[in-house]
C-alpha cells in the first residue's frame, strides 16, 4: 500500500546512496591542483598540461599502490616525465609558430596572488624566463625552486644522478637570476602601473604612456596567425607608446579595459564590443613598465573564463 505522499507522483523515494571511490582516484583528485601546476609552470600552456594530467591518470591508474611509499612525489614524478616529453614536442611547435609565442594566460583565484613565491613563479615574465631554459633544466627549477622537491627525487623524475641534478640546479638558479625582474614587486606597485598605464591608453595621452613605460620597454604580441599582432618585439618605450595609440585610434569597435588576476598577478583584459580580444600581462621593473606581453590567439583565452586553482 502507498503512503499519502507517494500516491501523487507514483514513485517511491529513493534510496540514499553512497559513493565510494577507489584509493588511486582519490589521491589523484587530492594532488590534481598541484600536478596541474607542475605541468603548467613545465609548458605554460594550460591546455598541454591538461593532456599530460591525462597521461598521468592513465599511467597512475596502473601502479601496484603497495608498491608506493609516497603517493605525491610518485605522483609528481609521473607527472614530470610526462610534461618533458610534452615540452621537447612543444619546443618544434614552437619553431613553426607565427609571431611571438607568448604563454597561455589563466584566470586565478585570489589565493594565488596571496602566495607570493607561487604567483612569481607562474606571472608571464616569469614563464618567459623560464622559456630560455633547456627542458631539463627547466624541470629540475621548477621542481626545486617552486615546489621544494628534494634533490633524490627530482633525480629519479628526470633520470639523473643527485649530483648531476645538483648541478643543472645551480645553473638553472643562475640562469633565471640573471634574467628575471630585478626585485620584488608587489601586486599593488604592478595595479598602480597598470591603472596609470589604462588611464593613458583610454585617454591617448602619450606623454602619460611614456611616464610609466620604462625606456627598453619591450612589447611582445601573440596572435598565433589567427589575429593581427606584431610579428616582432618592438622595443622603446616612444615606438610602444605610439603603436599602443595608433592602433587603439584606428579601432571602431567600442573598447574596454578592465582589470583581472592573470596567473596570479594584476592584468587587464581588453573587450571589443564586450567580446575577449586580448590579455595584457605585464612585468614592473622599479616601477615602470618593462615589459608588455599582449595574448591575442583565440585558442589561447579559453581558460579566461572561469577561475583556475593553482597549488604548490
Amino acid at each position: 500500500m502507498k503512503s499519502e505522499d507517494t500516491e501523487h507522483t507514483g514513485q517511491t523515494e529513493p534510496a540514499e546512496r553512497t559513493v565510494h571511490t577507489d584509493p588511486a582516484t582519490e589521491a589523484f583528485v587530492a594532488h590534481r591542483n598541484l600536478l596541474f601546476t607542475v605541468a603548467y609552470e613545465m609548458l605554460g600552456s594550460a591546455a598541454d598540461a591538461e593532456d599530460v594530467l591525462q597521461e598521468t591518470w592513465l599511467r597512475w591508474a596502473g601502479v601496484d599502490l603497495a608498491a608506493v611509499r609516497d603517493r605525491r612525489a610518485y605522483l609528481v614524478r609521473i607527472t614530470t616525465r610526462q610534461a618533458l616529453g610534452r615540452l621537447r614536442t612543444l619546443g618544434r611547435r614552437k619553431e613553426s609558430y607565427v609571431g611571438s609565442w607568448l604563454p597561455e594566460p589563466l584566470l586565478t583565484t585570489p589565493d594565488v596572488a596571496e602566495d607570493v613565491e607561487l604567483a612569481d613563479s607562474v606571472s608571464m615574465a616569469m614563464l618567459l624566463v623560464l622559456e630560455t631554459l633547456a627542458p631539463t633544466e627547466r624541470a629540475v627549477f621548477v621542481l626545486r625552486e617552486v615546489f621544494d622537491v628534494g634533490y633524490d627525487e627530482i633525480a629519479e623524475a628526470v633520470d639523473k644522478n643527485p649530483a648531476a641534478v645538483r648541478q643543472i640546479a645551480h645553473r638553472a638558479r643562475a640562469h633565471v637570476a640573471a634574467r628575471r625582474p630585478r626585485g620584488a614587486v608587489s601586486a599593488a606597485e604592478t595595479r598602480d602601473a597598470l591603472d596609470a598605464f589604462r588611464r593613458a591608453v583610454e585617454t591617448g595621452d602619450l606623454q602619460g604612456l611614456l611616464d610609466v613605460l620604462a625606456p627598453d620597454c619591450v612589447l611582445l604580441g601573440d596572435g598565433g596567425g589567427i589575429k593581427q599582432a606584431v610579428l616582432r618585439p618592438v622595443v622603446g618605450a616612444g615606438k610602444v607608446a605610439r603603436l599602443l595609440r595608433g592602433g587603439l585610434g584606428r579601432l571602431t569597435a567600442e573598447v574596454s579595459l578592465r582589470p583581472a588576476e592573470v596567473n596570479g598577478r594584476p592584468a587587464l583584459i581588453v573587450r571589443l564590443d564586450g567580446a575577449l580580444d586580448t590579455v595584457l600581462a605585464v612585468r614592473i621593473d622599479d616601477g615602470l613598465i618593462t615589459g608588455l606581453y599582449a595574448v591575442r590567439n583565440p585558442e589561447k583565452l579559453s581558460y579566461m573564463d572561469d577561475e583556475t586553482a593553482l597549488r604548490r
